[in-house]
């Protein structure tokens, strides 16, 4: 069963009570821009990941078969409590590892890039993680928790995580000594030097108190959020490749073969000593801390809007149709929404030519959606064609508009 799936619209309806919230306590935890993009880059993560969970499902499946130590049994309670317990150990150690190695954080760092803190950013997730995740609980394989067992104990702790992201809840008293909480996650998002690699459990905050690895919300210390090097862009493709980017420039420009491999595995942030004296990067000054953003008139933004909220319904189908379609359908529709997330990001931006990009990808729909009838994915006849062609019409109506508005942006640099 996909819990994400179906914990979708309580998402979304907790956002929008979020957003009340913020309305009725005179704050502002949200920006359009910013949600898109963390939305974005949770929609990229969930449709790349009908593709890339075989890797973790085969892995584990085949250390659990193989090399399992001990039968337990699915039907026993508290194997389930033992795996929720062990799933977040092996989380913890996931999670810090991602945070102090640089290609482990070239994928989680994602995760951290908005500079806002509200659910929106729980959603923002990587693409890549994929690629060593399934690395940090080959130990629950081991010692024999069933896949299904597994799989679920994941949901949930994932699930749990969601509601911790919010700045609208105090501390909690007590609970903040066992479990993670909105005070000491807002920690793990920040990028206060006192407050950085902080507080990696998803469920239990027990594992930083006992590796040395908690820090206290503190009063005299307001949390700014994101990351030292600034994202500084709404592409959520751009947001998983940033990092990745980063490492590969710096490993082409040393002179050193062993730094040229080893900065992969280094502490994040280390860079062979040529390139830093080179190129040296200028540390974040968080006195004068401005949040990345582009002027757009209210047009433009209303338009990126319901143009994401095509795609996100996109994902959703995707999600319920995944395991029925072949590769080669899942591998179109993975294309067809990474091509249309990057182009509303850069809509976002208010790239010179992001107009004629968003032309682009409408004209692209017509043959991505015969190639999927041809595929069997989706049953197109004459009324489907009818609304495909309406859509890009309004849309192409609505790029006309949006780039003559003049209204200012609703969301104006604070």
């Amino acid at each position: 069963m996909n819990y994400v799936l179906y914990a979708v619209p309580f998402f979304f309806l907790l956002i929008g009570l979020e957003l009340l919230a913020d309305r009725w306590r005179g704050m502002r935890t949200y920006r359009l821009a910013d949600a898109l993009n963390s939305l974005s880059a949770g929609v990229l993560s969930q449709a790349t990941g009908v593709l890339t969970k075989v890797v973790g499902l085969l892995t584990y499946a085949f250390a659990w078969e193989h090399l399992a130590l001990f039968e337990l049994a699915e039907g026993s309670l508290w194997v389930w409590l033992f795996a929720f317990v062990f799933y977040d150990f092996c989380y913890y150690w996931n999670h810090r590892l991602g945070h102090e190695r640089n290609v482990l954080w070239a994928a989680h760092a994602v995760h951290h890039q908005s500079e806002d803190y509200n659910l929106s950013t729980a959603l923002r997730q990587t693409s890549t993680g994929f690629i060593f995740g399934w690395i940090f609980y080959l130990p629950m394989a081991l010692v024999g928790v069933p896949p299904l067992v597994f799989l679920t104990v994941a949901a949930l702790n994932l699930l749990y995580q969601f509601w911790v992201h919010t700045r609208h809840i105090p501390k909690l008293g007590w609970f903040e000594w066992l479990f993670i909480t909105p005070s000491n996650h807002r920690v793990h998002h920040a990028q206060n030097p006192i407050y950085m690699d902080r507080n990696y459990g998803g469920v239990f905050i027990v594992w930083d108190r006992i590796f040395g690895t908690f820090q206290e919300e503190l009063d005299e210390e307001p949390v700014v959020f994101g990351v030292t090097v600034p994202l500084a862009s709404w592409n959520p493709l751009w947001a998983n490749l940033q990092v990745y980017a980063g490492l590969w420039s710096d490993a082409k420009r040393s002179n050193s073969w062993w730094d040229r491999l080893r900065i992969w595995f280094m502490p994040t942030g280390w860079r062979p000593a040529d390139v830093a004296a080179r190129y040296p990067q200028a540390k974040a000054d968080l006195s004068h801390f401005r949040k990345f953003e582009v002027p757009l008139g209210r047009g433009a933004q209303v338009y990126a809007l319901l143009q994401f909220i095509c795609y996100l319904l996109a994902g959703v189908w995707l999600l319920t149709q995944g395991d029925s379609l072949a590769i080669s359908g899942v591998l179109l529709a993975c294309l067809w929404m990474t091509l249309g997330l990057c182009s509303i990001g850069l809509w976002l931006e208010n790239r010179r030519h992001a107009w004629r990009l968003e032309c682009l990808r409408l004209a692209s729909n017509l043959p991505a959606f015969w190639l999927a009838g041809e595929l069997g994915m989706l049953a197109l006849d004459g009324t489907a064609w009818a609304w495909l062609i309406a859509y890009s019409l309004l849309s192409l109506m609505g790029i006309w508009l949006a780039r003559g508005s003049a209204t200012p942006a609703l969301t104006p640099p604070v």
